[in-house]
């Protein structure tokens, strides 16, 4: 199974020469390397879940390189994409752009230019990956408080005090302590300033 400790670069090039020359290069950093021959083919059956990257020549027969970018943005791909081609123009690179790549590379494609933006593209990966995983958390934590806790959460990213929380809910300040000590447990949060950096937004939400 890959992880964020193994990233797995996806290289989509229909030349055997180029493939077999950049899944060198490309293994050189520690990087594994699935080549592809034909896009349609890749398309089909590579893994969503691997963390890493693309790597994706613009000029391939029956489908280029920028409708495969197309259709992987249409799906929602979240590995970045780096385009390469032999013959850039500023047009094909600003619709790369536009439509989701991450860099843009002329072939002969400079070494170290590819394997610094491999490495910042899997970095970029692998921290969106993580966002999510702590965003998808959050959620379930979230949801696993009572009505009341929601309330007592609100008001405490709100900024109340304690006894202003009581007040506002005519609530006792052992219970509001008692609520405020269930909800920091639940949701994992060890301060105060991780509380609200981490449910602020699902508060918003919530409340909006």
């Amino acid at each position: 199974m890959t992880s964020a400790l193994s990233p797995l670069i996806h290289l989509v090039d229909d030349d055997a020469a180029v493939r077999d020359s950049l899944a060198l290069l490309i293994g050189t950093v520690g990087l594994r390397v699935q080549p592809w021959s034909d896009p349609q083919v890749f398309l089909s059956q590579f893994e969503r879940g691997d963390v890493g990257a693309i790597v994706l020549d613009v000029r391939m027969p029956g489908t280029s390189g920028l409708a495969v970018l197309d259709m992987l943005m249409a799906q929602g791909v979240d590995q970045p994409v780096i385009m390469l081609t032999g013959h850039g123009t500023v047009e094909m690179c600003r619709r790369a752009f536009k439509a989701g790549a991450t860099e843009f590379l002329e072939k002969p494609v400079d070494d170290e230019l590819l394997i610094e933006a491999l490495q910042a593209a899997v970095r970029q990966h692998v921290r969106s990956r993580e966002r999510l995983q702590a965003d998808r958390q959050a959620r379930e934590r979230y949801a696993q408080l009572s009505g009341r806790e929601r309330e007592v959460l609100g008001l405490i990213v709100a900024g109340l005090t304690n006894k202003e929380i009581g007040r506002a809910l005519t609530l006792s300040p052992r219970t509001v302590e008692t609520h405020r000590a269930n909800l920091f447990a639940k949701l994992g949060a060890d301060s105060l300033a991780q509380l609200i950096r981490g449910y602020a937004e699902l508060v918003d939400e919530d409340t909006a």
